[in-house]
């Protein structure tokens, strides 16, 4: 009998110990950190799908009709300003210039014969007349064929990288035919549109493009090493779109970016007098968002809110909260709606220094 008491005795005290534990637990368990949002200026980058374009890209194309005799270079070669690119066969031209020469030099010798009979008075001045214009015709002749030949040789306009070839040795010209394209990749120009809203409320904020620093994200998804600078905004708007296009140059000192290309331009803009919170702290229901808000007796409300602008880990607040307002920051998934809860409230800067959050 002593046995069975004594085990009796034995599984009350265990059985109490348990449940003393597992409340300790429960109460450990139901302290919740809690904070409130933070009102503060900072900045969002926004992310814009770009092209890139060299600051010059021309057309190559022959000036003069004939056979392309010789290509001087190769297809992504890097050339410098006056090399001899493509040579159109010149004998045509060389023979005009030799007989334009010629009637130069006869016309001279004309023009000098007749000045001295006009100063025997053997002719009347009019023939001397006649005879400087021919002088004169010949030469507008002469260099005439001298601009011709000279169009036979396709020289570089400027430092660049030469396009893929429209033509080979050998081939039959038209004046005007396209020979390559021609590139000045020592700049890019990116180009990106930005919706009409958001670009009045950024020139709201930023009075002179000049402010304006952006960064780009090439198509390999790592950014580029050269920061750009927004040097124009077209004038008008994308009437289809609602967009207005803006302009940035980057330099381009190792060549990478070339004519074509695509990635995103990133672009940092200012948000005076936000109202952040984490992230972390609000849950979503049919593309809604809210958060748990603590009132006056501490009972959990789930409120709706709107966000006006993301960043890392952080969410802008457009309505629905106040600086006022106490919102559940972790355990999210342990409490339901119009539960009364304890506490611990965390500083809100205490709270965004802990996310990375960098404000300007």
């Amino acid at each position: 009998m002593k046995k069975i008491l004594m085990l009796t005795s034995l599984c009350a005290l265990l059985l109490y110990t348990s449940c003393e534990s597992k409340k300790e637990v429960h109460e450990t368990e139901t302290k919740f950190s809690v904070t409130s949002p933070a009102r503060m200026d900072t900045s969002i980058t926004k992310n814009y799908v770009s092209q890139i374009r060299s600051i010059r890209h021309i057309e190559l194309r022959a000036q003069e009709r004939g056979y392309l005799q010789k290509i001087y270079v190769d297809e992504g070669q890097s050339v410098k300003q006056g090399q001899l690119l493509f040579k159109i066969m010149p004998k045509l031209y060389e023979a005009e210039l030799k007989k334009a020469q010629a009637e130069v030099n006869f016309a001279k010798i004309e023009y000098q014969n007749t000045k001295k009979l006009a100063d025997g008075n053997v002719v009347a001045p009019n023939e001397l007349a006649l005879a400087q214009a021919t002088l004169e015709k010949a030469k507008a002749e002469l260099s005439l064929a001298q601009v011709h030949l000279q169009f036979t040789e396709i020289r570089a306009p400027f430092d660049g990288i030469i396009d893929r070839f429209h033509v080979r040795e050998g081939s039959l010209l038209e004046e005007g035919e396209l020979l390559s394209n021609f590139s000045d990749n020592s700049q890019m120009w990116v180009y990106y549109n930005v919706p009409e809203a958001e670009y009045l409320d950024y020139k709201s904020q930023i009075q002179s493009i000049e402010a304006i620093n952006v960064k780009l994200l090439m198509a390999n998804n790592k950014q580029f090493d050269q920061a750009g600078v927004v040097e124009t905004i077209e004038a008008d708007f994308n009437n289809e779109t609602g967009n207005i296009a803006f302009r940035a140059t980057f330099p381009n000192p190792n060549g990478l970016l070339r004519h074509g290309g695509t990635g995103n331009v990133l672009m940092s803009v200012p948000i005076e007098n936000a109202l952040l919170i984490p992230q972390k702290s609000t849950f979503e229901i049919l593309d809604k968002r809210y958060v748990f808000v603590i009132d006056e007796h501490n009972v959990v409300r789930s409120r709706e809110i709107k966000i006006a602008a993301e960043m890392p880990h952080v969410f802008a607040v457009s309505e629905g909260l106040s600086e006022n307002d106490k919102i559940l920051l972790e355990g999210l998934r342990l409490v339901r709606e119009n539960d009364e809860i304890s506490y611990d409230f965390v500083q809100p800067m205490a709270v965004l220094s802990n996310l990375n959050l960098y404000a300007e």
